[in-house]
């Protein structure tokens, strides 16, 4: 990840993992808390498009940024598509409680986990694409940082997010 999105100085957060397990009653993947360590609660943007990701922490941030820069707020909004738009879509079968969102993207997409698998190592990102250019819902059978990885150098045939020239990381403390 550090190849295609290199952290700046001074990125990263310091999270209470046991804190968060209990807030949130699971535990979460080793690759989000490394790059929760690396890169911290921000966004990958890049100076000449309009795309954008947010990643959101366990906890609230004081940032400001819009939407909530926690998990929150957009775990209800994923639910609540899911409740109203993806049972539609009989290959899936989701309970709306293994939902757990992770970030957004400036496009009104809500990046999540499908936590059902008790280890949350094999969660795989559900991508709820709110514009329904896709179909409501869609499982990418890889981790957080796998998809994000895939979405920078574009190897995500279904979903694309341009960032030109060059994507970069944005930490909250820098953007406030």
């Amino acid at each position: 990840m550090r190849q295609v999105l290199p952290p700046h100085l001074g990125a990263g957060e310091h999270i209470d993992w046991q804190a968060a397990e209990a807030r949130w009653g699971t535990r979460f993947p080793q690759d989000y808390m490394a790059f929760m360590s690396e890169y911290g609660v921000g966004s990958i943007g890049a100076e000449d498009s309009i795309g954008e990701i947010g990643i959101l922490s366990p906890f609230p941030t004081e940032s400001g940024l819009l939407p909530p820069d926690d998990f929150e707020d957009e775990t209800g909004n994923a639910r609540y598509v899911w409740e109203t738009e993806g049972q539609d879509q009989e290959a899936l079968d989701i309970k709306p409680e293994h939902i757990l969102a992770w970030g957004y993207t400036s496009g009104a997409d809500i990046l999540c986990w499908l936590t059902s698998d008790p280890d949350p190592d094999k969660w795989p990102v559900l991508l709820f694409d709110r514009q329904e250019l896709l179909v409501p819902c869609t499982i990418v059978p890889c981790g957080m940082v796998e998809f994000l990885r895939k979405v920078l150098v574009h190897e995500l045939d279904s979903y694309s997010i341009d960032f030109t020239p060059v994507a970069r990381f944005t930490h909250w403390g820098k953007q406030r």
